[in-house]
C-alpha cells in the first residue's frame, strides 16, 4: 500500500479518485450485442453464448429435476449456512415494510401511500471464479417480500448453490445465459426470456455497460456499479490482523478493487501493513489481491474530524470503523453504502449473512444512492380522497394557484365541483 502522511485537503480529490474507466471502447463492443438480441432474440443468444461463454443456449429454463440435483450436490453444512443467511436477510428486510398510514392534511382531504411490488424483475448473477449465490439471496429475498409476480434469473454459472438459493427465494425461472446478452434479453425480451421492468445484479464491465445502455433507453436498473471497495478507519484499539484481513477480503475481488486505510496513528498504519504482507501470500487469490493492494492507499491524518471529512469525501461502498467510539463516529458519516462497527464486525458479515444487503453503490455513488432494499422492488403509489366539505375548503386554494399559473382548465375542474355544491 502507498502510505501517505498528512496530505492537504487540496490533494484529497486526486488521492481519493477511483481508477478512470474508459467506457467508450466497452460501449462500442456492447452496443452491437444489445442490437443483435433485440433483433434476433434466442438465435442471437445462442450464438453469443457459444462465442463468449462456450455455453449451448437451449431456450429452456432450468428444469425442476435440475433444482433437485443441485440441492443434492450441496453439503449439509453449506445448506444450513444458506438457510441461516436467508433467515437473517429476510428478517432485516421484512422490517422495512411500511404500513399504510392515512393522513388528513385538512378536514375532508385524506392522502396516503401504498407499496406495490414491481411486477416483473430480472436478476443477473455473474459466472467467473466466485459463484455469487449470496447475491441470489440479497436480490431474491426483497423481491419475494415485495410480491414481485415474475422474477427472472440469468446466470452463466451452473454452481448448485445458485440454483438452491434461487429456489429458496422463489425465483420464477432461471436461464443459463450470461454477459451483456443476458442483460439485453431481460431488457427487450426474447422468445424464451420475458421482458422485465427492472434489472438488478453485479457483473463485469461489459455487463455494467449493458445495464447503463439499456437504462438510457428507459429500462430501470438497481444502480450504477463499479469495482468493489472498502475504506477502514482504524485507531490504536484496532486489531491489526483483523484490519489487514478486511482489506484483503475486499482486494481479492479483483485487481481493480479499491481499499483505503485511514488513521490518526502512524503505528497503526505500519502494523497493519506488516500484517497485510504476512496474510497476502497465504491467499489462493493472492495475485489479484496484490494488484489491488498495490493501487491502494493508507492515509495518516491529524485528527478524527479530518478522518471523518476524508471518509465522507470518499463515500465508500463499505466503511469499517475499527475505533473505540465507532457508533459515535458512524453518526457523523453521511456518505457510505454500509457501515461496519468495531473489531468484531467484518465486512464479510454484510456480504453474506448478518442481514443487511450487500448490493451497494460504488465509485462514489454513495453520495446520492442507497443500497438495494425492499424499497428497490416496490413502487410507491400515492392515493387521495376528498369529501364534499374537503373540496369546499381546499377548492379556493387550487383555483387561486391555477389562475396564477394561467391553467384555466385546472381551475375549471374545481370551479365546476364547487358550483355543484352550492
Amino acid at each position: 500500500m502507498q502510505i501517505l502522511s498528512f496530505p492537504s485537503r487540496a490533494e484529497w480529490p486526486r488521492l481519493l479518485a477511483r481508477p478512470v474507466q474508459s467506457t467508450e471502447a466497452i460501449e462500442k463492443a456492447v452496443a452491437p450485442i444489445l442490437e443483435q438480441v433485440r433483433n434476433r432474440g434466442d438465435q442471437a443468444l445462442a450464438e453469443l453464448s457459444e462465442k463468449f461463454d462456450k455455453l449451448t443456449y437451449t431456450g429452456r429454463p432450468v428444469q425442476p429435476a435440475d433444482f433437485k440435483a443441485a440441492e443434492n450436490q450441496i453439503s449439509p453444512e453449506l445448506k444450513a449456512a444458506i438457510q441461516q443467511a436467508y433467515q437473517n436477510i429476510r428478517k432485516f428486510h421484512e422490517a422495512q415494510r411500511q404500513p399504510v398510514e392515512k393522513i388528513e392534511t385538512m378536514p375532508g382531504v385524506t392522502c396516503w401511500r401504498r407499496s406495490v411490488g414491481i411486477e416483473k424483475v430480472g436478476l443477473y448473477i455473474p459466472g467467473g471464479t466466485a459463484p455469487l449465490f449470496s447475491t441470489v439471496l440479497m436480490l431474491g429475498i426483497p423481491a419475494q417480500l415485495a410480491g414481485c409476480k415474475e422474477v427472472i434469473l440469468c446466470t452463466p454459472s451452473d454452481h448448485p448453490a445458485i440454483l438452491y438459493a434461487a429456489q429458496l427465494v422463489g425465483v420464477t425461472k432461471v436461464f443459463r445465459v450470461g454477459g451483456a446478452q443476458a442483460i439485453a434479453a431481460m431488457a427487450y425480451g426474447t422468445e424464451s426470456i420475458p421482458k422485465v421492468y427492472k434489472i438488478f445484479g453485479p457483473g463485469n464491465q461489459y455487463v455494467t455497460s449493458a445495464k447503463m445502455l439499456v437504462a438510457k433507453e428507459g429500462m430501470a436498473i438497481d444502480m450504477p456499479a463499479g469495482p468493489s471497495e472498502v475504506a477502514i478507519y482504524a485507531d490504536e484499539t484496532a486489531v491489526p490482523s483483523f484490519v489487514a484481513a478486511d482489506l484483503l477480503s475486499q482486494a481479492e475481488h479483483g485487481a481493480d478493487s479499491q481499499v483505503l486505510l485511514v488513521s490518526t496513528d502512524k503505528n497503526v498504519l505500519s502494523t497493519v501493513h506488516l500484517a497485510l504482507i504476512s496474510q497476502l501470500e497465504r491467499l489462493p487469490r493472492h495475485e489479484l489481491a496484490a494488484q489491488a493492494i498495490k493501487n491502494s492507499k493508507a492515509i495518516l491524518v491529524e485528527t478524527e474530524d479530518e478522518a471523518v471529512d476524508l471518509l465522507n469525501a470518499y463515500a465508500a461502498e463499505h466503511l469499517i470503523l475499527s475505533v473505540s467510539n465507532a457508533e459515535t463516529v458512524a453518526e457523523r458519516i453521511t456518505n457510505a453504502g454500509s457501515i461496519f462497527l468495531g473489531n468484531y464486525t467484518p465486512e464479510s458479515a454484510g456480504d453474506y449473512a448478518s442481514g443487511t444487503n450487500h448490493t451497494l453503490p460504488t465509485n462514489g455513488f454513495a453520495r446520492a444512492y442507497s443500497g438495494v432494499s425492499l424499497d428497490s422492488f416496490v413502487k410507491k403509489i400515492t392515493v387521495q380522497s376528498i369529501t364534499e366539505d374537503g373540496i369546499k375548503a381546499l377548492g379556493p386554494t387550487i383555483e387561486a394557484m391555477a389562475e396564477a399559473e394561467s391553467l384555466q382548465a385546472h381551475k375549471h375542474a374545481v370551479s365546476l365541483r364547487l358550483a355543484s355544491l352550492q
